[in-house]
């Protein structure tokens, strides 16, 4: 494939952004008219789930192909310092971050010509004191950056759910600031002569749930959905997640306070904050392919657009991630290439986010490692005959706020899920056919003997497999 060839490569990744949350996808309450405008003239991955229920594991088995136990990234935190757009940069491609990676070291290279490193909008851990470019700009201006020291002074700041105004200039947002930047560099640098990977990663709308005014307007009267939480449910759920709700209500992780029994109008202001956070990234996401446009870079190129995990909003009676259900793992994985790829068409087989390296790759003419765990969704994308997963898998090691369990695997068909605990003799398992929303724990169910038996031996093939393909996977890399 000459360079002349090569599409320009554009991929956008929120953080903690469900599934639920863009209108073209079935979701009326939302204002998301530019991801709407992707999906009319895209191909949505509508069954395509994340291997990791936290932020460094996940972005790190998407970037590398490889799942947690593979890479060793098993908890935000872990070392993380290369990837496959180190690939994309051997193969003549120029390679851009604005925004979110959360690389460890933040600022580690991994592949990329120029990092413009913009990371979570509260850190407490880690590099706690991280300087960034949001950071900086926030000092040129003279401006204190809204956090939680100063959240905590306010008399109502457990009941808030993490949801707060964003009360300084609207374009110091984290959000509006990795979109004005990206715009700014596209606008501004001369149009580069290799073909470009672009990535750009937002901060939200992971919390502090931190809205301007304008985009809170759009939510705050909305009859938002949200589903019940019963106490039957929580009493079936394992002792690793009963601990893990009483963590997040003793300890305030992201300025997130999780109340134990928070009331309906709660529920919905948090709902609102969290999804007027995802319109304003919309609209930079508008601006962001305006820009492209105009500089030329849209003549052959392909736009990915997915998050890196999900958010429970307190659905299941939970805060945040850290737990293997759908709202965690699910999530929504747009490819945007007019003429390359069909528009407005769905595609409902089971795959793992992280085949979206291989497919990169591919789409750049790069041979994918034979030691990759991750699987090309090319052939799917060009409309060609494809097999889905028959099972998806996802990891997340103890760390500081899942506090109750060692280590926490999910298996998922497309009929079944399985959630186990190292070293326990409870777990969940659900019955997705009929009870999709996840809400009736059926481990203990002898009528469902036979499928958790089948899921239990599924993941010990699954693992022996890992081991054996990725045996020099650790040569490769060094």
């Amino acid at each position: 494939m000459s360079t002349e060839e090569r599409p320009n490569i554009i991929f956008i990744i929120t953080d903690q952004q469900r599934f639920d949350t863009i209108r073209e996808l079935g979701f009326d309450y939302m204002e998301t008219p530019n991801l709407d405008r992707l999906v009319r003239e895209g191909t949505t991955l509508t069954n395509c789930h994340v291997t990791a229920a936290s932020c460094a594991p996940s972005r790190a088995s998407l970037f590398t192909g490889y799942y947690p136990h593979t890479t060793g990234i098993l908890r935000n935190a872990d070392s993380w310092t290369h990837s496959w757009v180190e690939n994309l940069a051997d193969a003549g491609y120029r390679c851009i971050n604005v925004g979110k990676m959360h690389s460890y070291p933040y600022h580690a290279p991994l592949g990329f010509h120029e990092r413009y490193v913009v990371e979570n909008k509260d850190r407490y851990m880690e590099e706690r004191w991280y300087f960034d470019e949001w950071d900086k700009a926030l000092k040129a201006r003279g401006l204190v950056k809204q956090q939680r020291e100063q959240y905590r002074l306010r008399p109502d700041y457990r009941a808030c759910l993490g949801a707060f105004l964003w009360e300084l200039a609207e374009d110091m947002h984290s959000d509006m600031f990795v979109g004005d930047s990206a715009t700014w560099w596209i606008r501004n640098k001369p149009k580069v002569e290799e073909p470009l990977f672009l990535e750009i990663g937002f901060p939200g709308p992971h919390p502090p749930y931190d809205p301007t005014q304008r985009f809170l307007d759009m939510y705050k009267d909305k009859d938002l959905p949200l589903q019940a939480v019963t106490q039957e449910e929580l009493d079936e759920q394992p002792a690793a997640l009963k601990g893990l709700r009483q963590h997040n209500q003793d300890i305030d992780h992201d300025s997130v306070v999780l109340e134990l029994n928070p009331t309906e109008e709660q529920r919905r202001r948090q709902r609102a904050h969290y999804l007027a956070n995802v319109t304003m990234i919309d609209e930079k996401i508008g601006e962001i392919l305006e820009a492209l446009d105009e500089k030329g870079y849209l003549e052959n190129a392909v736009v990915f657009f997915t998050s890196d995990h999900g958010d429970c909003l307190t659905d299941h009676g939970h805060s945040q991630k850290w737990t293997m259900y759908d709202i965690i793992t699910r999530m929504p994985v747009i490819a945007w290439s007019p003429g390359r790829f069909a528009a407005d068409r769905r595609i409902d087989g089971l795959c793992s986010q992280m085949d979206l390296g291989p497919t990169i790759l591919e789409l750049a003419g790069i041979k994918p490692p034979e030691s990759m765990e991750a699987r090309t969704l090319l052939p799917a994308l060009n409309g060609e005959d494809w097999t889905p997963r028959e099972h998806v898998y996802a990891e997340q090691q103890q760390d500081m706020i899942l506090t109750d369990t060692a280590f926490m695997t999910m298996v998922r068909s497309r009929d079944w899920k399985l959630v186990h605990f190292l070293g326990e003799d409870e777990g969940q398992l659900f019955d997705l056919v009929n009870d999709p929303a996840e809400v009736h724990n059926r481990w203990h169910d002898p009528a469902c003997a036979e499928q958790k038996r089948a899921l239990l031996d599924q993941l010990r093939e699954w693992r022996i497999q890992s081991d054996l393909q990725t045996k020099n996977w650790a040569a490769d890399w060094r």
